[in-house]
C-alpha cells in the first residue's frame, strides 16, 4: 500500500509540474515585477476556457497530492 501511494505521489508531482508550466503567464510588464502583480489582483477578470481548466486541475491535483502525503506520513509512522 505504501509503495503504491508513493508511486502515485511521484506521478502526481510530475503532472503538477507539467500543469503549472502549461498555464499562461500573468506577468505583462516590468512594473509587475516590482509590485508583485498586486495591480492585477483586484481588477482581474474571471478565467475562461483553457486557463480556467488548468487552474482548477492544478488546484485539485495539489489538494490530492497533499492528502496523499499526509496519508504516507501516517503510514510510515506505523
Amino acid at each position: 500500500m505504501y509503495n503504491f501511494l508513493l508511486v502515485i505521489v511521484i506521478i502526481l508531482s510530475v503532472l503538477i509540474v507539467i500543469g503549472i508550466m502549461m498555464q499562461p503567464s500573468k506577468q505583462n510588464s516590468a512594473a509587475s515585477a516590482f509590485t508583485g502583480g498586486a495591480d492585477n489582483l483586484f481588477g482581474r477578470q474571471k478565467a475562461r476556457g483553457f486557463e480556467a481548466f488548468m487552474q482548477k486541475a492544478t488546484a485539485y491535483m495539489g489538494a490530492v497530492w497533499m492528502i496523499l502525503l499526509f496519508l504516507l506520513a501516517y503510514l510510515s509512522s506505523k
